[in-house]
């Protein structure tokens, strides 16, 4: 009814079980689209944010959505993330249509593709774990009080304020810069022969060459369904950075809230 044909569509950085996470928006993108290919590059579910009381039927429609893709033939593959990382243990399973692995190499027209999550080179994660856990604690915090005060604003017919994601992006810019995180990620996939590099992870959805020391590499990130909401598509040799709020939804098939799709 519709929907958009993709030959390859990227997302990561949904955190389903977290306060944050955008759903609804994730479930009507997913919603809109038919991909031959979904890669889910990490922190697909946010099991370190994950509470027993919080997981709304917004999310679970989320994984419903997922697996209505994969048993009508889209290939999926969930790749492990640091908010995920529990899964990583059972990588190399595959289940029909649906593969669970920490990265991937893909060839899409003649050109190498590397797919992994990224947070191997986010030096706060290694031996840190404890801090970037608590960080996480009051981010969740920060997204509630934000809520309170758009809510207030709304009161006073102003519009609503996201400084959650004005404190995340230059948290996130100030570890970029601190571990040279693009630059590292380049460079290793220059001397694997990669044309491509995809990340997710620090949630700045970017498509760009980067120069490396022995060359250079597309790198690309696919942002996050938290403050962003943006994806990669894949189609006809090339790629493009997709915004949620960029896209448009004629078909009202489309226009129903998250709980009510089936």
């Amino acid at each position: 009814m519709g929907k958009r044909h993709v030959k390859v569509v990227v997302i990561s950085d949904v955190h389903l079980g977290f306060l944050g996470a955008k759903a609804k928006e994730l479930n009507k993108y997913l919603k809109s689209i038919q991909p031959e290919t979904l890669i889910i590059n990490g922190d697909f579910i946010d099991i370190w944010q994950f509470r027993k009381y919080y997981f709304p039927k917004s999310h679970a429609k989320v994984l419903q959505r997922v697996f209505k893709l994969a048993g009508s033939g889209t290939k999926v593959y969930y790749l492990t993330g640091n908010h995920d990382e529990l899964f990583r243990k059972y990588s190399g399973i595959h289940l029909g249509n649906i593969n669970l692995e920490d990265k991937l190499i893909l060839d899409l027209d003649g050109k190498k593709h590397w797919f992994f999550h990224g947070d191997i080179f986010d030096v706060s994660m290694h031996g840190s774990r404890w801090l970037a856990k608590l960080g996480n604690t009051g981010y969740e915090l920060l997204i509630l009080i934000n809520k309170f005060f758009n809510g207030i604003r709304l009161l006073f017919g102003k519009g609503s304020i996201n400084f959650t994601k004005s404190v995340k992006d230059a948290t996130k810019r100030g570890v970029k810069k601190l571990n040279d995180y693009e630059l590292a990620a380049a460079n290793i996939a220059i001397d694997n022969g990669y044309d491509f590099v995809i990340n997710g992870h620090i949630h700045l959805a970017v498509i760009k060459t980067i120069e490396g020391e022995k060359g250079n590499v597309v790198y690309m990130n696919s942002g996050d369904w938290v403050e962003n909401m943006t994806a990669l598509e894949y189609n006809n040799g090339s790629w493009s950075l997709i915004y949620f709020k960029d896209l448009k939804f004629e078909n009202p098939y489309f226009n129903f809230d998250a709980n009510d799709l089936p």
